[in-house]
């Protein structure tokens, strides 16, 4: 797919329709063909994109047009987004302009008042990139404001200029991080977080005492988060899930002015202690996050909400309340808004899979033909882990309603695709898992053999208590009983807990 036809699909069907409005309003001639050109990318219609300019001459007319139409869509979107962005950032931003507007012309108490909401507002967001040049502006026009205290807004800039310089250190310290955990991804460096940290944290001269805030706290849990998935083990950060906590614990009265980042926070911890097992602890973080979401008129309850009812879900099912936890992704997924990252939906749409497969319930065949996109548009969009456990999904659901040729095929081209990948990275557990599963498939009997269930048992001995593992695991033992993957599951979780 080429970037016009990426952008293109980036447009639901309201999006594509004011972008033709759009358009019609900036089109000069009646003549001009890029409403059509967008109308047959759209529907991949070949045939009428090369009537549009049928002299093999006009090549460079028909390029000059996907140029300007891709052109006008990046402007469309960029406009859209700065007016339907509704997030407490953006609209500090947008008072930050109104206000250099104002004084432009002369309006300089408006003008003043929009720059202290937007300070207020970029306060509580931790935003230092957005309060120094509401500060240098304030201090540019100071002299209007004879009743403004010139030395505490100098004593504010100044502050603010340490804060942002900590700021950007911590951003190179967090790109530094990301680019370190490529290293273990694509070729399977084994590092240990809390050393990289520490170590990345003393190369650029910083004291993370010093700098902690809910914003530099958020980055650090992202990383931990991706480098737990990376290892396909939660326990590794448990020790962050504490320190995270005594944090909290200490900011008690700030909440509310930081409410977003608290909310990430929260998901965060709920998800790692969801990974973990401790599911009583992810139920009660689970509690906070909502309630905070609650919070100033729900301000951020639609970012949110689909991120916490993904968890829940889990939380749910693999406490033996499977309809709860069916019915909660159902729900969710009905009311997705602009906001919802296109992560979170595969997410919805693969967990709801997983959850009718794991009961052996033939809708999971349906669900799973939903996730349509090929492998190399989920690695892009949602991420190489995610699409390998999808991968898995499939062949076993395949698998378990006799669909033999087609599991066959998915294994085959799994391995071709995976198999070096996950070697070169020392997960070859995942590829002892596919071998046993294709033998399976080609052999059921080999159900009854003791060395292929002792290779079960050494596998599920390997996987430590990751629940995904753990559900992967109990398909394959659910095989040689009477009962479901689910229950199977469930029984090893509980023998985990104990």
């Amino acid at each position: 797919m080429d970037n016009l036809s990426e952008l293109i699909s980036l447009l639901n069907t309201e999006d594509f329709n004011d972008f033709i409005k759009y358009l019609k309003q900036n089109n000069k001639r009646n003549d001009t063909k890029n409403i059509q050109l967008l109308k047959f990318i759209k529907t991949d219609d070949i045939k009428n994109i090369k009537k549009l300019y049928k002299d093999k001459k006009n090549n460079d007319a028909y390029h000059a047009l996907r140029k300007r139409l891709q052109d006008s869509l990046l402007l469309f979107l960029s406009n859209q987004t700065f007016q339907n962005n509704a997030n407490e950032a953006n609209k500090a931003l947008k008072l930050l302009v109104v206000g250099k507007l104002l004084y432009e012309n002369n309006l300089e108490i408006i003008a003043y008042k929009c720059l202290v909401k937007a300070e207020t507002k970029a306060i509580k967001l931790e935003q230092f990139s957005l309060l120094n040049e509401i500060y240098s502006t304030r201090l540019l026009y100071n002299h209007l404001h004879q009743k403004e205290n010139f030395d505490e807004l100098s004593a504010k800039f100044i502050s603010n200029q340490e804060q942002l310089n900590n700021e950007a250190k911590l951003t190179i310290a967090y790109a530094q991080l990301r680019k370190e955990l490529e290293k273990i991804i694509y070729k399977g460096d084994i590092i240990d977080l809390e050393t990289l940290l520490q170590s990345t944290m003393n190369q650029y001269n910083i004291s993370l005492d010093s700098i902690l805030t809910y914003k530099s706290l958020v980055q650090i849990l992202d990383i931990a988060n991706e480098y737990a998935a990376i290892h396909q083990n939660y326990e590794l950060v448990e020790s962050y899930i504490e320190s995270t906590y005594q944090f909290l614990e200490k900011q008690a009265q700030n909440s509310e002015h930081h409410l977003y980042y608290h909310i990430q926070i929260l998901y965060y911890l709920a998800n790692f202690s969801f990974r973990n097992l401790n599911f009583t602890q992810s139920f009660s973080y689970l509690n906070d996050m909502y309630n905070l979401m609650e919070k100033q008129n729900r301000l951020y309850y639609s970012t949110f909400y689909q991120k916490h009812q993904l968890i829940l879900a889990l939380n749910f099912h693999f406490t033996n309340h499977s309809q709860k936890a069916l019915e909660i992704i159902e729900n969710a997924s009905k009311t997705l808004s602009k906001k919802v990252d296109l992560s979170i939906i595969n997410d919805l749409q693969a967990t709801y899979t997983m959850f009718l497969g794991q009961q052996q319930n033939k809708l999971a065949l349906k669900e799973m033909s939903k996730l349509i996109h090929t492998d190399s548009w989920y690695e892009k969009k949602v991420g190489l882990l995610w699409t390998i456990r999808k991968n898995l999904m499939e062949i076993l659901i395949h698998a378990q309603f006799e669909n033999i040729d087609f599991a066959l095929t998915r294994i085959k081209s799994f391995k071709r695709r995976y198999k070096s990948y996950l070697e070169s990275v020392k997960e070859t557990k995942v590829i002892d898992y596919v071998v046993l599963v294709e033998k399976y498939v080609q052999q059921p009997t080999v159900l009854e053999n003791k060395t292929f269930q002792e290779k079960i048992e050494k596998l599920q001995n390997s996987t430590g208590q990751d629940v995904f593992l753990m559900s992967y695991i109990g398909w394959l033992k659910s095989l040689h009983t009477q009962k479901t993957p689910y229950e199977i599951t469930l029984e090893m979780i509980k023998n985990k807990s104990e």
